[in-house]
């Protein structure tokens, strides 16, 4: 149930310019100079902006760089603003996060998640689908069938699975400081695999990460739960000494 292989994935939201890629620089030379640290994957998701540039700029290339989401339509068209999966393929974009609660916040629907995971696949972008239940679900002990809801409602049996990775980021949590209960998330986590596993009827577990108030004190913690494939680090991602601390602590 568990994939050998450590995500650390940072989330940089918005946040960040040209000269903050002396923050991926450190990550990058310390991951590069560590070779100790086996099985990881560093990504760092920025915004559009930046991909390009950061992408050019790493030499010795540890990391990889990834966006924070896109728009449905996978073709040019008169879209204002908008940026696509495609576009961001070819500005060296390995990774996106999709679904994450700040944008389902702001309008985005089911079927509009479903079209974007939809369109990063056809570009073979790696997809970081975000789950996750509010305070008020949780309360009500919704938790589980909320996941369930949102693993069926966004992921078509079609769909390349081993290009798509579940973060399970409980609302309540993000810019918190609070974590859920060890033994509680363990249960989540198994059950999110499971319950991925049968309903697409797949030979293998998926990729599992947390998200929600990581940071380098409680990774240590979090470290515990076995069936943890790695994390999406919010706001510590922002910071390279923060970042870097988060790793070394989850493998002291």
């Amino acid at each position: 149930m568990t994939n050998k292989l450590k995500y650390f994935i940072g989330n940089w939201k918005m946040f960040g310019d040209l000269a903050s890629f002396k923050i991926i620089s450190k990550i990058n030379t310390y991951i590069s100079k560590n070779n100790y640290i086996n099985k990881k994957k560093i990504v760092i998701c920025v915004p559009n902006i930046l991909i390009n540039f950061f992408v050019k700029k790493l030499k010795k290339k540890s990391i990889s760089i990834g966006a924070q989401n896109c728009h449905h339509h996978e073709a040019s068209g008169p879209f204002t603003g908008s940026v696509n999966a495609s576009m961001l393929k070819k500005v060296g974009s390995e990774y996106i996060i999709l679904g994450h609660s700040e944008n389902r916040k702001e309008g985005e629907s089911p079927k509009l998640i479903e079209k974007k995971i939809e369109s990063s696949l056809n570009q073979k972008l790696n997809v970081i689908y975000c789950i996750g239940e509010t305070s008020h679900e949780k309360k009500r002990g919704k938790t589980y069938s909320i996941i369930r809801k949102q693993i069926k409602e966004c992921i078509k049996k079609s769909f390349n699975k081993k290009r798509i990775m579940i973060a399970y980021e409980p609302i309540w949590c993000i810019g918190s400081n609070k974590i859920p209960n060890i033994n509680e998330l363990k249960y989540i986590i198994k059950y999110i695999k499971i319950s991925y596993k049968k309903i697409f009827k797949t030979k293998n577990f998926p990729k599992v990460l947390y998200g929600g108030s990581v940071n380098g004190k409680n990774v240590k913690l979090l470290s515990n739960v076995n069936e943890i494939d790695g994390f999406l680090i919010g706001s510590a991602s922002q910071s390279s000494k923060k970042f870097i601390d988060i790793i070394k602590n989850y493998y002291k």
